[in-house]
Order: structure tokens, then sequence, then C-alpha cells
């Protein structure tokens, strides 16, 4: 079993200023149509703390998934009695890391998981476990949740850390092992028991090497 876990870099995108859905045109034409804010954020940050070593598996992790898409896709379904095949089949949970694997040429494959009980801590546990083991080297852990439709919103539980439920999304590589850290890396030990993934980008962010 492996000694610990070191986060080597991470990059983190939300929505503000001119910037109000991430910039993928580095990914070509072909993944700039019809792909949804979730999708499209993970593309980004995948490709922010790109190359991965060899072998390095996503670990997507979502609280709603492809919730505004799924939500569309009802209100076509009461309104016109039929949905599109296509959009079915990019409503699914694992269409972000599935999309960026194809964008980004990722191909050591992927985890997408939905924490119970909203709980980040056992996402991160999950995400760890390889690492711990010695099955894996490194992990690409990947956080993302859009902004929920307005019907939505008052479903969803208040967070402190989030209050107002806006569109988030981080990745951060992990490595086994006493690795040497890097600038914007740290001692993933000092977070795997936050709650919130909010939480966990804010104790990164605030333990940041110079």
């Amino acid at each position: 079993m492996k000694n610990g876990i070191r986060v080597l870099r991470y990059s983190f995108w939300k929505p503000g200023g001119e910037e109000r859905e991430p910039d993928i045109g580095f990914a070509g034409s072909r993944f700039g149509r019809r792909l949804s804010m979730v999708s499209r954020m993970t593309i980004r940050v995948l490709h922010d703390i790109m190359p991965l070593p060899e072998e390095t598996k996503i670990f997507f992790v979502s609280l709603r998934g492809e919730l505004n898409r799924q939500f569309g896709i009802n209100k076509t379904l009461i309104e016109e009695g039929e949905i599109s095949p296509a959009a079915f089949s990019l409503s699914v949970f694992n269409a972000p890391p599935a999309l960026a694997s194809m964008a980004l040429d990722l191909r050591a494959g992927y985890t997408a998981l939905y924490p119970g009980g909203d709980d980040f801590s056992s996402a991160l546990a999950a995400a760890a476990a390889p690492l711990l083991a010695g099955s894996a080297a490194s992990i690409a852990l990947v956080y993302a949740d859009e902004t929920p439709v307005p019907e939505y919103r008052p479903l969803i539980p208040p967070s402190p850390e989030a209050a107002d439920s806006s569109a988030l999304v981080f990745a951060a590589l992990l490595c086994a092992g006493d690795s040497p850290q890097t600038p914007g890396g740290g001692d993933f030990s000092a977070w795997k028991n936050v709650k919130s993934p909010e939480a966990f980008l804010k104790a990164l962010r605030e333990t940041e090497s110079p």
C-alpha cells in the first residue's frame, strides 16, 4: 500500500466576468456544438491539467449530472410526445467524461460516480482507493456541476459554500506515494474528509504552494 497521495496540479473554472461559458476552442469545431455546460466545463479543466501521466484514468464526480439536459428532454416529451435519440444519448451521467476522453484523446478510461447523500468525501475516498491500494499510479479527479434551471433550484439542499448552486468545475491530478510537490499541488490527506466540492477546492487553494 502506498504511503500517501499528492495533488500535483489542479485547475478550476466557474462563470464570471466576460467568460460565461468555458472556452474549448482547442478541441475543434466538432466539440463546439450541442455540448452541455457540464461537458464543456469537464473538457476545459482536464485540458488545463494535461499532459497526464500514461494510463491515468478520469474519475468524474457530479451531484447533479446532466440535470438541465434531462429537464429539457422531459419537457419535450411532455409537450411533443417524443424525444431525440441524440439528445438522450448526451443526457446520461457519464457523457461528460466520455466526451472529454474523445475531445482530448484520453484513452485510459474513466469512472463516473454520484456520491450518496451528496457527501463529497465518499467520492474522494473512492477516487483515492486505487492509489492507496497500488493499482493505479495517478488519477485525474474531476468534479462538475452546472447551475440548475430555475424549476429545480428550490429542490436542491442549501450549502454554506454554494448558496446559489452556481456552476463549478475543477480537476486535480492525484498521484500515489510521496511524490515531489509542485506549484499548484499539495497533500491530499489534508482535504480527504471535506463534505462538499466547494470546501475541497477552498482548502486546496488555501494550501497552494508558493
